[in-house]
Parts: structure tokens; C-alpha cells; sequence
């Protein structure tokens, strides 16, 4: 097994660069999709916000972190639940209250820096929280890509599996 590492301000060779940039898209796109449609909003609204949001993140960094700002798994069990009992505006105003906390604690890292976040959170645990999403959505993504007969795939959902 090899190790490789390309750093922060290397690029990697071109045969390599094109298939992870493609991985990268279907990662990104199919995120932003399936997001709005397992709470019923519109994936219209999330390519369009996700967008503005890409930009000003890169605007604010000076294109220093190239990522991309999509679609949330973590937050699909709340905005369900929350739509289902209050309605769809509540669950949308939570959204919003959770991106001011969200601002108001990236000020606090800037200002204190990330020396206790790395403590705090260190890689295990962040990949045992993504772990666990991805295995609580595996269910639903088998159960939407079952229920669909045969006709209705295309070219593309076949070369993306």
C-alpha cells in the first residue's frame, strides 16, 4: 500500500488530476442533489445557494482553500423532523439560526485560533461522525435506488456506480 501525499502547494500530475477533479464533481453534485431531495425542497435552491456560497467563501479565503460549500447530510434528520411537526419555514428559520452560531464560532476560531479544535476534534473522531452519517443514509440511498424499475436509469447514474 502506498502513501502518497501531494501538499498544499503542489499540484499533482495531470493523469491523476483529471480523474480526481471528476470524483470531486459526482461527490459535490450528487450531495447537492439528493440533499434538498430527501427534505422536499428544491435542488434548484441548493445548486444556486451552494454556488453564491463557493464564491464568497473563495472571495473571503482569496482562493487560498479551493472547496466547495454544498449540501449538509448531518442535517437532514433535523430538518425532517422539524418540517414534519412545525412545517418547512421553521426548519428553514433553524437552518439560518444554525449559520449565524456557525459564523459567530468561526469568529471565535479566528480570533483564538485552532489549537483546541484540533484537540477537541482530532481525525478520529471527525471520521467516525462522517462514518456514521454515510451509514445512516445508506438505507434510504439503496431503498431510492431499488424502488425505480429497470427504464428509468440513465447512462450517467450507470457510469457513476
Amino acid at each position: 500500500m502506498s502513501n502518497i501525499t501531494v501538499g498544499v502547494n503542489e499540484r499533482p500530475p495531470l493523469l491523476k488530476w483529471i480523474p480526481l477533479s471528476f470524483q470531486h464533481v459526482f461527490a459535490m453534485f450528487g450531495a447537492t442533489v439528493l440533499v434538498p431531495m430527501l427534505t422536499g425542497l428544491s435542488p434548484s435552491a441548493a445548486l444556486f445557494t451552494a454556488g453564491s456560497g463557493t464564491l464568497i467563501y473563495i472571495a473571503i479565503t482569496g482562493a487560498k482553500v479551493p472547496a466547495f460549500l454544498g449540501s449538509s447530510f448531518a442535517f437532514i434528520p433535523a430538518i425532517i423532523g422539524v418540517g414534519a411537526v412545525y412545517g418547512i419555514s421553521y426548519a428553514l428559520g433553524g437552518a439560518v439560526v444554525a449559520g449565524i452560531f456557525y459564523a459567530l464560532i468561526a469568529l471565535l476560531i479566528r480570533q483564538v485560533g485552532t489549537g483546541w479544535l484540533d484537540r477537541v476534534l482530532p481525525p478520529v473522531v471527525i471520521g467516525s461522525v462522517i462514518i456514521v452519517i454515510g451509514l445512516n443514509l445508506a438505507p434510504t440511498a439503496m431503498g431510492m435506488a431499488m424502488n425505480n424499475p429497470a427504464g428509468e436509469y440513465s447512462l450517467v447514474t450507470l457510469s457513476i456506480a
